[in-house]
């Protein structure tokens, strides 16, 4: 997004010459996209970023009102004189945005920024990285952790490029998605346990052992409820962890059974067992990203899923890259 500053511009309509008005950049922006595409509701679909419908309203009613003039007519759309010429008038400046930046991108190293869980980040990122790096040397990289709430607002504020998220509910419409992969659920018990199968715990009726789990806000969380109250079974949590590897590593400490998904890398462990959870719904884990996809973008999606296919073929999504 543009930055939100006042600029001194001088404007001609076609009543004659107005002087010299103030006019905020970003309602010219959302009047480019409005007159570009013929409309607001259009607009608001193309826009490279999310805003509401009645936000990009407000803001042109603004424009309006600083000009002094009308701009179009709503229905049908039609621009007025005065909106033809401060379309023709804008309209270089944005239509030529991504092509300045990318000129000057190409005197800088190329960066990546990638949200997601610790897990990803740690031990699958890296060889993603790697085939990156090897086509581009120079990569920059700046990673972060978080939940998938969080990672679509970093994204819709354009603070990262991509994020690899567990999908607790479907993406907002502004963000695109490629679906990786969907994760069986399991469960942890210590090595010791005389337990042998989730079914032993279902027929008990009350379970004893403390749950320890991510945040029920987390999608892992919610399907396992989701299950839960099929089998009529109530189970509170016990202890909230931040992290899968905490999860493995309290259940190897003795203090309960843990919610995980069946990645060798966080259950594999020798003072714990894992027992499948035959029925209950996978964890759905997709990238998501905001705009057009770059060509860093679409390498990363393309190693993504390569990597997938070749780590977890049995689980992989069958979605297409973009092209």
């Amino acid at each position: 997004m543009l930055v939100h500053k006042a600029r001194k511009l001088r404007c001609v309509t076609g009543a004659g010459l107005l002087g010299w008005c103030a006019m905020n950049i970003h309602h010219l922006e959302l009047f480019y996209y409005v007159a570009r595409h013929g409309g607001i509701s259009r607009a608001v679909r193309n826009m490279p970023y999310g805003i509401q419908q009645p936000a990009v309203s407000s803001q042109i009613l603004l424009l309006e009102q600083d000009l002094g003039v009308k701009l179009f007519e709503r229905s049908p759309f039609k621009l007025t004189q005065a909106g033809e010429e401060l379309r023709e008038f804008v309209r270089p400046f944005f239509e030529n945005l991504d092509k300045i930046s990318q000129r000057l991108r190409q005197h800088s190293a190329p960066q990546l920024r990638v949200a997601a869980s610790e897990l990803v980040l740690r031990d699958y990122l890296p060889a993603v990285v790697e085939r990156l790096r090897a086509a581009e040397p120079r990569l920059r990289l700046g990673l972060r952790s978080g939940y998938q709430a969080e990672m679509e607002k970093w994204l819709t504020d354009r603070e990262i490029d991509l994020a690899v998220a567990s999908l607790d509910a479907k993406p907002p419409a502004h963000l695109r998605c490629l679906r990786l992969l969907r994760m069986p659920l399991v469960l942890l018990v210590h090595k010791k346990s005389k337990i042998r199968s989730a079914a032993e715990l279902w027929a008990r009726g009350e379970i004893d052992e403390p749950l320890i789990c991510l945040p029920q806000t987390e999608a892992m969380s919610r399907l396992f409820r989701k299950g839960l109250k099929l089998r009529h079974v109530d189970w509170p949590q016990s202890i909230e962890a931040s992290s899968m590897d905490l999860v493995t590593r309290y259940v190897a400490n003795g203090y309960g059974i843990g919610l995980s998904v069946n990645a060798i890398e966080v259950v594999k462990h020798p003072a714990v067992r894992v027992l499948p959870l035959d029925g209950f719904e996978p964890v759905e884990v997709a990238v998501l990203w905001n705009g057009a996809p770059t060509p860093l973008i679409r390498a990363a999606l393309g190693a993504m899923r390569d990597f997938v296919h070749r780590t977890w073929p049995q689980w992989q999504c069958d979605d297409k890259l973009p092209e």
